[in-house]
C-alpha cells in the first residue's frame, strides 16, 4: 500500500458532520421551518404567538423579532435567519416578519431550482441580479414623501401599528408618533434628519392605553431626592452637573489620626461648611432644578430643600443628554463651573405618582430636540405591546423620511416589483433567468400569505391583483379586513420604502450566504443534535 493510501484522522470522534446534497437540504429546512413559524403572524390579520420561557414568563405577541429572540434555536442556519430579523429591528424597527419570511421562501425556491439540476452558484447570481433590479424598482414605484406631509406620515404610523393588539387606540397613538418625531426632526444639507434616540418611550402598567402621552420634554424614572423639596417648579431655570455633590475623596490612601475631641469637632464642621457652601454655589448661581449624573451628599439634600431648589441624583448619561437636547442645557463638570448661562429652561418639572412609582416630569420646553412618550396599560402584557406598537411607528416614520420616499402595502408594492422582475428576466435569458423568476415568485409570498390570513383563496387573490396591476393600477393589493383587492392609496396603506429596501437585501445576502454552505461541521454530538440526511424529519422543502 502506497503512503498516500494511508488513513488519516483529521477531525475526532465526537464530530458531526455533513456535507454536500444533506448539508444544503439541513439548512433549507431548517431555515423553511422557522420562517413558517412567524409567517402566520404576517399583516393586521396575523396570528399571535404564546412563548413561555423556561421560568414560566409568558410573552404574547405577533413581532417576528420578538419571537425568534424568545426561542431556543439550536440549528445554525436557523440563527442566521433570527440574524436577519435583529438586523430589520435595528435598521428600520419593523418588517422583521417580512424578511424572515421573504428568506424562508427563496430558499424554498432555491431547493425546487437545485432539485432540477440548476447549479447554486447560477441561483446566487440569478437572485443577486434580481436583488439589484428590485431595489432600483423600489426607487421608481416608490412615492416622495416630505415632513410637512402630515397625512401620508400618519397613514404611515397607522400601518405600522396595525395588527399589533392597541387596534382601539391606534388612531391617538400614530398622531403621538408623527408629533413627536416632528419635535426632534431638524434639515441638514436638505435633507431631513431624524435620530430616533431622541424620543424617549417609556412604559408604565396602569391606566389605560388613552393615557399615553406624548411630553414635550423627558420623563426621568427617579424621584426627588428630598422630601421637602417642592414637588412642582414652574418656570424652572434647569442645571446639569455630572460631578457629585458630596466633598472629594483623596485618590491614594490616607489616614487622618485625631487625638484631641474639639479637633474631631473641628473636622466634622469643616465638612460640614464645604458641603453647605455646594448647595450656596447652586442657590448663588438662580438654578431651580439640578439634575445630578452621580450622587447627592445627604447634607447637601438638606440645604439645597432649605433653599427651595429641586434635585434629581444618578440620571442615566443618556438621559443626561436627552435633558440637554430638550432643555437647552449645558452638562457641566463641576458645581464650580455653575453658571446661569449654561441654564437650560422648563414650563413645568413636577413629581407624579405613575402605578406605584414615582417619576420626574420635565414639561413644556421650548423647542424641545428631544422629547418622551409615556406608554400606559392595564396589564404588563397591554403595555409591552404598545411599546412595540410605539417603537415599530416611531422607527417607521423616520424611516420613511430618511429616503424621503414610501410604497402601497397589503402585498401591492411586492407584486409590482415581481411584475417588473418577470419582464426583466427575459432580458438576461440564460438559467439565471429561472433564478430570477423564482425570485419574483418568492417575492409573491407576501401578498399570498395576506390572502391566507383573511381566510380567503390566495391564489384567486393573487391572481385578480396580478390582473389590476398589469392593467396599470400599481396600488391594488390585498384588503385583508375584506378579504377582497383592493386600493391601498385609498385605505392609507402605506410602509416606508427603506422596510422593503432593507428586508429585500438583508433575505438575499443569508439566502446567498447558506446556499453557498456545502459542508457543516459541529463539534461534539452533545451539542446539536444528529440529523437524518435531507434534514428534519417532515421538514422537507
Amino acid at each position: 500500500m502506497s503512503e498516500y493510501n494511508q488513513p488519516i484522522l483529521v477531525l475526532s470522534d465526537d464530530v458531526l458532520r455533513q456535507t454536500g446534497k444533506d448539508a444544503q437540504r439541513a439548512n433549507i429546512s431548517a431555515a423553511i421551518s422557522v420562517s413558517e413559524i412567524v409567517r402566520s403572524t404576517l399583516g393586521p390579520k396575523g396570528m399571535d404567538k404564546m412563548l413561555v420561557d423556561s421560568t414560566g414568563d409568558i410573552t404574547i405577541t405577533n413581532d417576528g423579532v420578538t419571537i425568534l429572540e424568545e426561542m431556543e434555536i439550536q440549528h445554525p442556519a436557523a440563527k442566521m435567519i433570527r440574524e436577519v430579523a435583529k438586523t430589520q429591528e435595528q435598521e428600520v424597527g419593523d418588517g422583521t416578519t417580512t424578511a424572515v419570511v421573504l428568506t424562508g421562501q427563496l430558499l424554498k425556491k432555491a431547493g425546487d431550482l437545485l432539485d432540477q439540476g440548476i447549479h447554486r452558484t447560477t441561483i446566487v447570481k440569478g437572485y443577486r441580479l434580481a436583488m439589484n433590479k428590485t431595489i432600483e424598482s423600489l426607487g421608481t414605484i416608490g412615492k416622495k414623501i416630505s415632513l410637512s406631509d402630515m397625512e401620508n406620515l400618519r397613514k404611515v404610523a397607522l400601518t405600522a401599528m396595525t395588527g399589533k393588539g392597541i387596534e382601539s387606540s391606534k388612531d391617538e397613538l400614530s398622531d403621538l408618533a408623527v408629533n413627536a418625531i416632528k419635535c426632534v426632526a431638524y434639515e441638514e444639507n436638505g435633507k431631513t434628519v431624524i435620530n430616533p434616540e431622541d424620543i424617549q418611550i417609556e412604559k408604565k402598567q396602569g391606566g389605560s392605553i388613552k393615557d399615553t402621552e406624548l411630553i414635550k420634554g423627558i420623563v426621568i424614572d427617579k424621584e426627588i431626592v428630598h422630601s421637602a423639596m417642592p414637588k412642582i417648579t414652574k418656570d424652572a431655570k434647569i442645571a446639569l452637573i455630572n460631578a457629585a455633590l458630596e466633598v472629594k475623596s483623596t485618590e491614594t490612601d490616607a489616614k487622618i489620626s485625631i487625638t484631641d475631641p474639639e479637633k474631631m469637632q473641628a473636622f466634622a464642621d469643616q465638612e460640614s461648611k464645604m458641603l453647605k457652601n455646594i448647595a450656596e454655589k447652586v442657590k448663588d448661581s438662580g438654578a431651580k432644578v439640578v439634575f445630578c449624573q452621580k450622587g447627592i451628599d445627604d447634607m447637601v439634600q438638606y440645604y439645597l430643600a432649605k433653599y427651595g431648589i429641586v434635585a434629581i441624583r444618578r440620571i442615566k448619561e443618556s438621559d443626561m443628554e436627552k435633558l440637554s437636547k430638550a432643555t437647552g442645557a449645558r452638562i457641566i463638570s463641576s458645581v464650580n463651573e455653575i453658571s446661569s448661562e449654561d441654564f437650560g429652561m422648563a414650563g413645568i418639572v413636577e413629581e407624579k405618582k405613575i402605578g406605584e412609582d414615582k417619576m420626574v416630569f420635565v414639561r413644556e420646553c421650548k423647542e424641545p430636540k428631544a422629547v418622551s412618550i409615556l406608554i400606559r396599560g392595564g396589564t404588563e402584557h397591554v403595555v409591552d405591546e404598545a411599546k412595540r406598537a410605539m417603537d415599530d411607528a416611531v422607527l417607521g416614520v423616520a424611516s420613511t423620511l430618511e429616503l424621503s420616499s414610501y410604497v402601497y402595502g397589503g402585498g401591492a408594492v411586492e407584486i409590482e416589483a415581481a411584475k417588473k422582475l418577470r419582464a426583466y428576466a427575459i432580458t438576461v435569458g440564460g438559467k439565471e433567468q429561472l433564478a430570477i423568476n423564482a425570485f419574483a415568485e418568492a417575492l409573491e409570498i407576501i401578498p399570498r400569505t395576506l390572502a391566507e390570513s383573511a381566510g380567503k383563496d390566495a391564489v384567486e387573490l393573487l391572481v385578480e391583483a396580478k390582473s389590476k396591476h398589469e392593467a396599470g393600477n400599481t396600488g391594488y393589493g390585498i384588503n385583508v379586513f375584506e378579504g377582497k383587492i383592493d386600493d391601498m392609496d385609498k385605505l392609507g396603506v402605506v410602509e416606508p420604502t427603506k422596510i422593503k429596501v432593507q428586508a429585500i437585501s438583508s433575505a438575499t445576502d443569508v439566502a446567498e450566504m447558506i446556499l453557498r454552505i456545502d459542508d457543516i461541521i459541529t463539534a461534539g454530538r452533545s451539542s446539536m443534535p444528529q440529523m437524518p440526511p435531507g434534514g428534519m424529519g417532515g421538514m422537507g422543502y
